[in-house]
Parts: C-alpha cells; sequence; structure tokens
C-alpha cells in the first residue's frame, strides 16, 4: 500500500511540474506573437549573405511569378544533389568544399 501512494504521489507531483512548464511555455508565445506585428520603423541591420539577393529584389521592384520561384527552387535542389552524388563517387576535399553551379545564395 505504501508503493502504490508513493506512486500515486510521485505522479501527481510530475504532473503539477508538467503543468507548470506548460503554462509558462503558452504564455511566452503569446508575448512574441504581439512583438512581431509591430513593424520598426528603423533600419534593418545587413543580413550577412543576403546582402545581394536583397539588393536584386529592390532593384526589381516587382514581384515574381510564383511558377518561377518553383522552378529556381527545383533546379537549385537537382544541382544540389547531383554534386552530392558526384562526391558520393569520388569523395574529396576539393569536392567537399567547391561550389555548385546554383545562382542561389546558399
Amino acid at each position: 500500500m505504501e508503493m502504490f501512494l508513493m506512486l500515486a504521489c510521485m505522479s501527481l507531483f510530475g504532473l503539477a511540474v508538467s503543468a507548470l512548464a506548460f503554462g509558462a511555455a503558452s504564455n511566452g508565445t503569446g508575448h512574441v506573437a504581439r512583438q512581431s506585428e509591430e513593424k520598426p520603423s528603423v533600419a534593418l541591420p545587413s543580413h550577412f549573405f543576403a546582402d545581394e539577393q536583397l539588393e536584386r529584389v529592390a532593384a526589381a521592384g516587382t514581384q515574381v511569378p510564383i511558377e518561377v520561384l518553383l522552378l529556381q527552387i527545383e533546379r537549385h535542389v537537382r544541382l544540389e544533389q547531383a554534386a552530392a552524388e558526384s562526391f558520393l563517387q569520388l569523395p574529396t576535399a576539393e569536392s567537399l568544399h567547391s561550389r555548385t553551379a546554383s545562382p542561389l545564395v546558399h
């Protein structure tokens, strides 16, 4: 009987700790969502690798159809898969660190 009571008490304690952890985690998400709705009025810092892409998009000023973007992504994935397959066939340090022919920023 003592073993059953000990198990019941430990289970209730575990349930209470889980409830407190869940409550703390769920309260934080609402606060983050409210912050993301506000738009900053200051200039954003530069994005280290994405500066070229941002400049191209800003210069174009027009929206690109989704089909074109999907084709570019599919081409990028095919090129990356081909690079991975060639590395698996003949693994060398040079082929591991070589760039692919994809124009997308990694």
